[in-house]
């Protein structure tokens, strides 16, 4: 469990963004082929659900893919290796031309990429290769604006305080500036790709979620912009934990009481964007019972 951000340190709801190491801007870890395989796997299933770019993005998204392909061997020498017009990840061969840039550069790593560029109306998604959204849909986002993409989420619709700071901070934030922020949800399923629509309603009726049964889903985003073409990349790395595997941690009760906290307050709507609503109450005992 590599982040625990419902510990307290990342409300939901707020944007929570703290300053970020560029070392850190990119984590794998020893689950990096298993994600990678999903990706290909989805991408030749269904490419149009986890990939969609305009045409004004490339210059974009072959920056990315250039800052993607020198990051990655100096910081990671055991796992990413130049190898001509190749990139060695593990005993993997990715060529580094042949597909859209931005493909190319999510075959690389573990996180979902998202590109926003600023136009007319603000800042607008103009290619993302997402293979694991949390309960959204790609082409539900594509095109929007940043208000448009948060008019669901309670707190963030167009007007707010919320999405005047976030307006301002992708305006004013500088190339060699890093970001992180979390979010994290509870879900009964502990697939990476969960693509449900946030348009579908949730049931009213409780779910019998049990300790053994449930996953805390976590989602690690960074942001940065990048220095030629001013466009900011989101990186998007999703974490599914079994909610059992808490209770073997030696902080597991601070957690666990911790989690209770945040789950408790929140108000009707915001449990209902995160589906919890008929899940809240066994998650909180499941949880309690953790704590002891």
């Amino acid at each position: 469990m590599k982040h625990t951000p419902y510990d307290g340190s990342s409300k939901p709801f707020t944007i929570g963004l703290t300053q970020l190491d560029p070392d850190r801007w990119i984590e794998p870890d020893d689950q990096l082929q298993h994600y990678l395989d999903q990706k290909a796997q989805l991408l030749a299933q269904s490419r149009d659900a986890v990939f969609v770019a305009d045409n004004g993005t490339q210059e974009a998204q072959e920056e990315l893919l250039q800052t993607l392909s020198d990051y990655l061997p100096p910081r990671y020498p055991g796992l990413y290796r130049q190898d001509g017009d190749a990139m060695m990840v593990g005993g993997r061969r990715v060529a580094l031309s042949g597909d859209d840039p931005l493909v190319i550069a999510g075959s690389l790593i573990q996180d979902d990429l998202a590109i926003m560029q600023r136009g007319d109306r603000g800042w607008r998604l103009g290619a993302a290769y997402i293979a694991f959204p949390s309960s959204w849909s790609l082409a539900e986002k594509f095109g929007r604006t940043m208000d448009e993409i948060h008019a669901p989420v309670p707190g963030f619709e167009h007007g707010t305080r919320n999405a005047e700071l976030i307006a301002r901070m992708f305006d004013n934030l500088p190339p060699g500036r890093f970001v992180e922020r979390f979010n994290w949800a509870v879900n009964v399923d502990g697939s990476l790709h969960l693509p449900k629509s946030k348009s579908e309603s949730h049931s009213a009726t409780a779910i019998d979620l049990t300790e053994e049964s449930a996953f805390i889903r976590i989602e690690r985003q960074t942001l940065r912009k990048l220095p030629q073409t001013g466009a900011i990349v989101f990186t998007i790395r999703i974490y599914s934990d079994p909610l059992a595997l808490l209770r073997q941690r030696d902080d597991a009760a601070t957690l666990a009481l911790s989690f209770v906290e945040q789950l408790r307050a929140l108000d009707l709507p915001q449990a209902a964007y995160k589906g919890l609503v008929s899940k809240r109450d066994a998650l909180i005992s499941a949880l309690l019972s953790i704590a002891g």
